[in-house]
């Protein structure tokens, strides 16, 4: 079994004392290839060293987090366009917008989303997109640009029917992460995910975030890894009556397509 997350904080300070055996495990589970998040300048550029690291198996994106959108001024920019010519830095992101603790104001988060948009249009490359408690303006900065984005990507869907419809309408991918092994607060995911095409589903773990909690049994640091991708696979093969290694073939499929990844080398 081959696997993609397509969304891994690889570059967390949770992982310094143990990464290459966080690693290690993640391959060990047939997790073996990694799309490292960018979510600020700096940590866009540590995400692309750790990805030049493990030609084939390992890839970034680059982008400003709107928690960091007030930071991004007009030096973000060229930093940005640098990144974007490395091989293995392949999406824009993580951006969009998030209302639900507004770290930087709306109208930076606006901006810095409009501006790495525009990025994305002038690079050629699909968009790794974060949005909590902003769906409308989220959807209206969307709308103004996706004509000109070749892929996009719903990173984290937790939301309900209407807004799954609205991004499936767009041309958005899904990317689903441990959010549905919540028994609190994902179980209309788990009757919603049997909703996405075949063709847009992904799969992500968000570590060290979103641990699986229904998790058994669970590690004492509460922290994620990428090889507990194989547990939300499991969850949603359940949810949608797939077997595990078919959904393993076609979401692994979809994420080569969207980042357009070469195939792995030795």
């Amino acid at each position: 079994m081959h696997l993609v997350d397509i969304g891994i904080n690889l570059t967390h300070d949770s992982f310094d004392h143990d990464r290459e055996d966080v690693i290690d495990r993640a391959c060990a589970a047939g997790v073996d290839t990694l799309i490292i998040t960018g979510s600020t300048v700096e940590t866009s550029r540590a995400a692309a060293e750790l990805a030049a690291s493990r030609p084939g198996h390992f890839f970034s994106t680059a982008g400003i987090h709107p928690h960091h959108a007030a930071d991004m001024d007009d030096q973000c920019i060229p930093q940005l366009r640098e990144l974007y010519e490395l091989p293995q830095v392949v999406a824009v992101g993580e951006c969009g917008l998030d209302h639900f603790r507004n770290f930087s104001p709306p109208q930076d988060q606006a901006r810095a989303f409009h501006l790495q948009l525009e990025l994305a249009q002038e690079n050629q490359l699909p968009v790794f997109l974060h949005q909590r408690d902003a769906h409308d303006a989220f959807v209206g900065i969307l709308r103004e640009h996706l004509a000109g984005i070749s892929r996009a990507v719903a990173h984290c869907f937790t939301g309900e029917a209407e807004e799954l419809h609205t991004y499936l309408d767009l041309g958005l991918y899904i990317g689903i992460t441990g959010w549905i092994c919540d028994e609190r607060r994902g179980v209309h995911l788990r009757e919603l995910v049997s909703q996405i095409p075949d063709d847009r589903l992904m799969l992500e773990t968000d570590a060290p975030y979103l641990l699986p909690r229904d998790l058994r049994p669970r590690p004492a640091s509460r922290r994620n890894e990428p090889m507990y991708l194989l547990h939300v696979l499991q969850t949603v093969a359940a949810c949608t009556g797939r077997d595990m290694d078919e959904l393993a073939h076609l979401t692994t499929a979809n994420a080569r397509n969207f980042f357009s990844l070469p195939l792995a080398s030795d």
